[in-house]
């Protein structure tokens, strides 16, 4: 279909200055050098002390516990770890795999460690499959009442958002591969010293480093491009040959896997690692996967390259002729230097 075309991508980013929480923007000020507003300036988050660090984000955490309590009625324990999943709610974005098994889940949280999860997104009204999502965690949150601390925030907006990616301890991200275009809730949560436990899908397969930025749910990609298709491609957002639900069993189990061995012993019983994890996570993805990178790939790679096609002369006196001598269409791809772009993933001004 596209014969004669090189097809490229660039990541989506976010806007880091909205998507800092107000403890994270004063210790930056506190303790970075460079501009305020110059996202690369993140890079050198291992320089801040850890005990500063672990400040701001419990700053961060009684902040999202007040707006639980006064817009739910919910009493979050600042102590306890606290899980975040919020962004749009679709079937695909699975916001319900992590109760699978509940009763698993219960004995975990109990041998393992107390844990709480902080839900907030809608689903558009005619997704039925979304809803059912969002139905499920309301049920719950009713059944693990005594064991695992549930809650939903209603009325979901950016406000909502920037409480819940600053205030948590670890970011949940589960959709089901390959059908992430990018995601963009993760690279908020970073900006604010939040590791991700994610399926390997979307900007995680960028982001990720085990037990560095983060935490890699399920099977690692083996076709050498975004999600776990080992027996099929996805086209037009179908995946042939591949069993929604028996991917979704082997993820949760890796999911509880992660938890009861990896996050909540390391949250539980080191903090000082912990911490280190928070460091990693802003100073390599909240630093790069923001829209002051993403602008500048895009002025790098995709609107300086097609200037490259016309000859110096001929861009001078006709700067906005896409035609050859011919008067016919230049056919793009014909040299190296000629690239077309798509346009950048799924921007998620929310979720």
């Amino acid at each position: 279909m596209f014969d004669g075309y090189a097809i490229d991508a660039i990541t989506n980013g976010v806007h880091a200055p909205t998507w800092k929480s107000e403890p994270f923007r004063s210790l930056y000020e506190k303790h970075l050098p460079g501009r305020r507003d110059d996202a690369v300036t993140l890079r050198h988050a291992l320089r801040i002390p850890r005990a500063a660090l672990w400040d701001a984000h419990m700053t961060a955490k009684q902040a999202l516990a007040d707006l639980v309590a006064r817009t739910a009625n919910v009493p979050l324990d600042p102590n306890r770890l606290t899980i975040g999943f919020a962004r749009r709610m679709a079937a695909y974005k699975r916001g319900d795999l992590i109760f699978s098994d509940a009763e698993l889940l219960r004995r975990i949280a109990t041998a393992a460690g107390p844990i709480q999860i902080v839900f907030a997104g809608k689903a558009h009204p005619h997704d039925v499959a979304g809803k059912a999502s969002i139905e499920c965690i309301f049920r719950m949150r009713d059944a693990l009442a005594h064991d695992v601390l549930v809650t939903s925030l209603e009325n979901y907006d950016t406000a909502t958002s920037l409480g819940i990616v600053a205030g948590v301890d670890v970011w949940l991200n589960t959709p089901q591969p390959p059908l992430e275009a990018s995601g963009t809730s993760g690279m908020k949560a970073a900006l604010n010293g939040v590791p991700i436990l994610s399926t390997l899908d979307g900007w995680w397969l960028e982001g990720h480093i085990e037990g560095v930025t983060g935490w890699g749910i399920g099977a690692a990609p083996t076709n050498g491009g975004s999600g776990n298709c080992a027996n099929g491609t996805a086209i037009g957002g179908l995946v042939p040959d591949v069993d929604p639900a028996q991917t979704a069993a082997a993820d949760a189990r890796s999911l509880y896997e992660k938890l009861e061995r990896d996050v909540i012993p390391l949250y539980c019983g080191d903090r000082a690692r912990f911490i280190d994890m928070m460091r990693y996570a802003i100073a390599i993805n909240g630093s790069y996967f923001t829209t002051q990178r993403m602008m500048g790939e895009y002025v790098i790679r995709a609107y300086f390259p097609q200037a490259a096609k016309y000859p110096e002369k001929e861009s001078a006196s006709r700067p906005c002729n896409r035609n050859n001598s011919s008067g016919r269409p230049r056919r793009r791809g014909s040299d190296s230097s000629s690239r077309t772009r798509k346009p950048s993933r799924g921007p998620c001004a929310v979720g």
